[in-house]
This record gives structure tokens, sequence and C-alpha cells, in this order.
């Protein structure tokens, strides 16, 4: 009996227990939370969504390359629409009735879906339309106007570099919830990749609406209004000046230009040459349509997109691995006339003294030294076949950033292709290839694919002796002081005591008298100890490609650098007077009055032709 009377009473103590938390509960939510009450009171309640400004975008040194502008859009709630002048409406904003009509159709499909909800009928009107507007907003019941910030550019450049800002659309919404109908969004670039910090927070005003539908008051005099909160600013590592005089050097031509630190791995300039002006940028959507038909492609980045033979710049990676492998010294010397033969085979040459060693052999460039060196590693006896070498420089190869992403902080970078005993096993069968098959990898061509960014990035290994940081464009986020860039310190596969002989090779280049075979010469700088490789890729679909990397001063450099032109043929005659004129215009503010005639011959050069004929 003991234990029944026990059981009933715990039974009873927990119904009392259950009934006391569900009244607390109900007293709590009636008489203290009034969020509730907000919620469910939506159909007497008008919520007017308060957009925030987005985060303001600075280069290193303060200057404002992305801002805010204000932008006004004309609202439509379509349960308060009565008949309207529909005639000054068209006047104000300059629509004929037929797209009025036209436009109230639409809506009028979707006016179940709507609901009370204010939805955009006009984006982004003129201040004086806007005006106009308010001064006469009591003949067009049903229509109102909502202000939010759109972005505003100082400079016409850098386009593909900042992303630009777009509504988003169904998909998008569909995988984010946190997005509503109206909002919008960065879209490639920085504005895509830091989203999360430039966006703010939306905050709304909350209004009663009487039996008319009609706005009465705020609620509870704006107690439950919610502030919008701004987006972050951030600090680039970009130096804008610098930027506007590489975009200056690139008019009317193709291609890529990268600088970056190479003792931190910061980008200074990103170039993409020709690429999309922000003039387009504040209303992308009104042009899109053009900027896509455009045969040049400036919304394509080329600096991390594209894939191109390296060329002879890539002949110091195979230098390097030579080395460090044994299969060559810098005191080695081979002969050249005009190329490399074997059998029926030739890798053509230019005329320059031979023989040479390694480190004249980076100096003039020469390709038969390249193929000697390269069928040494992959011909390697220490290695037990070809496969087993070649996949080895490919891991010696990858080490340098190559054929891989380097990780930089905007959308879309691609990672380039370097091959090994895989890629031609499936075109040539097993035991079908030899070192001569695949000689072409010896000066930069073949199966090699590398963007603009992985040469500016072995620009900076060579300036470091054998390492490189991870490239990026932000520096800070004042607002978010946990934040810190991704970079991590990445070691190639090449011991550092063999980088010497290679960089006095690229020193020379640039420096060496006249008659000394020297490429780079054209690069030189009065009082700058500029280091530098020049690169002709091959181009099956016109004039080659001209290309040049670079890094100064030789001791503690400050700045390295890949120009990759299209269709610009030899490396030292267009791509070499923009690197050395961008690391002078860096290092020294100026251009030396003895090089001003390659400034301006440099300004005058128009490669388009070459792309649209």
């Amino acid at each position: 009996m003991e234990n029944r009377a026990r059981e009933k009473n715990i039974i009873i103590a927990f119904f009392v227990i259950c009934l006391l938390i569900l009244v607390g509960r109900l007293v709590f939510l009636q008489l203290i939370n009034q969020e509730y009450k907000v919620t469910a009171s939506n159909n007497v309640l008008r919520y007017e969504i308060i957009y925030p400004s987005r985060g303001l975008i600075y280069d290193r040194n303060g200057n404002i390359m992305v801002g805010n502008q204000s932008a006004y859009d004309i609202m439509i709630t379509p349960r308060e629409l009565e008949p309207f002048d529909t005639t000054g409406f068209c006047s104000i904003f300059h629509l004929s009735r037929e797209q009025m009509d036209k436009m109230l159709a639409q809506i009028d499909s979707r006016r179940r879906a709507i609901g009370y909800q204010s939805v955009i009928f006009l984006r982004q009107v003129s201040k004086e339309q806007y005006t106009r507007f308010l001064e006469r907003a009591h003949r067009f019941p049903g229509f109102s106007v909502q202000t939010r910030s759109v972005r505003n550019y100082p400079s016409a450049i850098c386009g593909n570099l900042l992303g630009y800002i777009i509504e988003a659309d169904r998909n998008f919404l569909e995988k984010n919830p946190e997005y509503r109908a109206g909002d919008y969004i960065g879209r490639t670039g920085l504005e895509e990749y830091y989203e999360p910090w430039l966006k703010g927070e939306k905050g709304y005003s909350i209004y009663l609406r009487d039996v008319h539908n009609q706005i009465k008051s705020p609620y509870e005099e704006g107690a439950y209004d919610k502030p919008a909160v701004p987006g972050k600013n951030m600090v680039t590592s970009l130096d804008l000046p610098l930027q506007i005089f590489g975009e200056e050097l690139m008019k009317n031509k193709v291609g890529s230009v990268i600088a970056l630190d190479p003792s931190s791995g910061e980008i200074l300039t990103l170039i993409t040459s020709t690429g999309l002006s922000t003039e387009y940028l504040t209303n992308f959507g009104a042009y899109y349509s053009q900027v896509i038909s455009d045969p040049l492609k400036p919304m394509f980045n080329r600096a991390i997109m594209s894939s191109y033979p390296p060329g002879s710049v890539f002949k110091l990676v195979n230098g390097l691995i030579g080395l460090q492998e044994g299969v060559v010294t810098p005191n080695v010397r081979y002969s050249c006339n005009m190329g490399y033969r074997a059998g029926s085979l030739t890798v053509g040459c230019h005329s320059h003294p031979s023989p040479l060693n390694l480190m004249q052999s980076v100096m003039m460039s020469c390709n038969a030294y390249y193929c000697n060196v390269f069928r040494n590693i992959l011909d390697n006896p220490e290695y037990d076949n070809i496969v087993t070498a070649m996949d080895n420089w490919q891991e010696f190869v990858k080490s340098f950033g190559f054929g891989q992403k380097l990780g930089i902080d905007i959308p879309g970078e691609l990672p380039g292709s370097i091959p090994g005993s895989g890629t031609y096993e499936r075109i040539y069968g097993k035991n079908g290839w030899t070192s001569l098959t695949v000689i072409s990898l010896a000066i930069g061509q073949g199966e090699i694919g590398a963007t603009p960014l992985q040469l500016a990035n072995l620009a900076a290994v060579m300036a470091n002796s054998g390492h490189y940081y991870t490239p990026h464009l932000v520096r800070e986020i004042p607002e978010d002081p946990e934040f810190r860039p991704t970079v991590e310190r990445h070691h190639v596969m090449v011991d550092s005591v063999y980088f010497p002989v290679i960089v006095e090779g690229m020193y020379q280049a640039v420096n060496a008298p006249a008659g000394s075979g020297a490429t780079a010469r054209l690069a030189a700088i009065p009082g700058v100890e500029l280091c530098g490789k020049t690169g002709t890729a091959q181009n099956p679909h016109g004039e080659d490609h001209s290309v040049f990397i670079c890094f100064a001063p030789r001791e503690d450099p400050k700045i390295a650098v890949a120009v990759y032109i299209e269709q610009g043929g030899f490396g030292a005659s267009q791509a070499a007077p923009v690197a050395s004129l961008l690391v002078e215009k860096y290092l020294t503010g100026e251009i030396h009055p003895s090089r001003q005639w390659l400034y301006e011959r440099t300004l005058e050069q128009d490669l388009l032709t070459r792309h649209i004929e």
C-alpha cells in the first residue's frame, strides 16, 4: 500500500510540475516576451527592410578602391495599389504606357505570392527621379521608395579583381536561406570571396496598418525595430597607383601583369587586360549582355584562369632540378648551333655564343642547353626507368606551385597542368615514349599549362632562393581583429644552395654588357639591380606569346613580377619593358629620363589588332 501511495504522489507531483512549466511559459509569452506577439501580428504589421551599406575596400595605402553611394528603388505593394496618376508616373520615369501596363500585369500575376509584401518595381532610379517622385508620392498609392547603397569606384580599373554586385537569383536563394528575394550579393573577385564580411546585416522598421491597410504609425514607438549593421571594411595588399600605372602600360594589349611582395605573398597588382571596367559594375545587370558578347572576354580573369605554356622562363625550374639531381653542375658546358639535334628531331634556338655554361644558358636563354639538362633528368641512371624519373620530375615541379591552386583569395583560380608518366602512357602507350618524345617540356612547351599567377610565384621563389608564401589580396579587416589571411610558407624541393648560379644568370640577362648575348638588356633600370628571365611561348593560333618574370632588388627583394602578353612576340620586346617599368615605378617612384622613350613606346604599342583580325 505504501508503495502505491508513493507512486501516486510521484505521478501527481509530475503533472503539477508540468502544469507549472506550461503556465510559466504562457505568462512569459503573453506578458513578458513581445517578440512572438510581433510575429503573430504580421497581418497588421508592415516590415520595411533597411539594407546595410557594404564594407569599403581600401588599398594598402588607405586609398578607397570601392565605396558606396545611395541608390533608390521604387517599390510596389500590390494590396495597397489603387487607381493612380499613370501619366505622371510614366513621365517621371520615362516609361511608355505599354511598358507600364506590361510591368503591372507581371506584378498582378504574382499578387497572391507577394501578399502584403513590397517588391521592387523599378531599380536604381536617378536622384532627380527620386526627388520628383517624393514630391508627388500622394498621387501614387501603393508605391514607395526604398533606399539602399550601391557601389561606386574612384578608378575605372580592377573590375575582375574587385568583382561586382548583383541581385541574388533563385538558385542562390535556395542554397542560402538567410538571404531573401531582392537582396544583392557579391559575384566574382573580392566581393564574392569576402561576402560574409562585406555584406553587413539587414535591419527593419515595423509599422502598424489600419483597417484600410495603410501605414498608421511605428509599432510600439520603434521598440522592436532593428538597425542595419554596416559591412566590415577591408584593407587589401594592392598598391592602387601601381595598379593604375600597370593598367596604363597594358592598354591595347591582351594578357596579365601580377606583382607581389616575395617576403609576404602580398599581391601589389593583379591586372587582366583587356579586363572589366568598373564603370559597368554599379549596374552590372544592365551591361551584362554587352560584356558577355565582347570578343575580348573582359569577364575572363586571365591572371588566374588562363593556362598558358610558360615558355623559356620554365628553364629556371629545369636548371634547378638538374642541379638538385646532380645531372648538371654550374661549370658543365653544352654547345648550341642554332638549336638541339637528335636524329631527325630539331629544337631550334637563336644565335648566341657557344659553348656555354649554366649561368650563361640562363643569360642567353639557350634551348639546346636545357634539352641536354632535361634528358639527363629523365634518363638519370639513379632511377629504375623513365616512368619513375618522370614522376619524380613532376613532384619537383609541383613543389614550385605549378599544377595546383596557390590559394589566392578570390574565386576562379585554375591549377594549370603538369604532366606525369600517366599522361604520356595514355597518349603513347606503356613503354611507347622516351625523353626525346617529351623534349618540349625542357623549354616550357608541350603539355605544361601555367597561370600568370604561378609565373609570378616562380619569380618570388627565385627572389627567396627556394620558398614562397601563399599569394593573397587582403591584409586585414579592422573591425574583425581575429581575421588573419590564410598564408603558409612553402619550400620547394631544391636546396637553397643551388639558387645563386641561376639568379646570377637572371641578373646577367638584364645587366650584362652589349654583345654578351644577354636577352633582357632592354629591361635594365639605372640604379636598380633587376634579375629577370625572358620567355617566348609558342602559339599555334598566331604570334608567339611574350613572357617575362623578374624580381628586384637582387639583395632583399621587394617586388616580384610576371608579365604575359598574348601574341606579343619575343619576351624581350613586349613583356620585359612592361615589367621593368612597373618595377622602376614601384621602387623609385618615377621613370628615369633615359627610359622615357621606352615608356612612351610601350604606351603606343597596339596589339589588339592581332586578336581582332
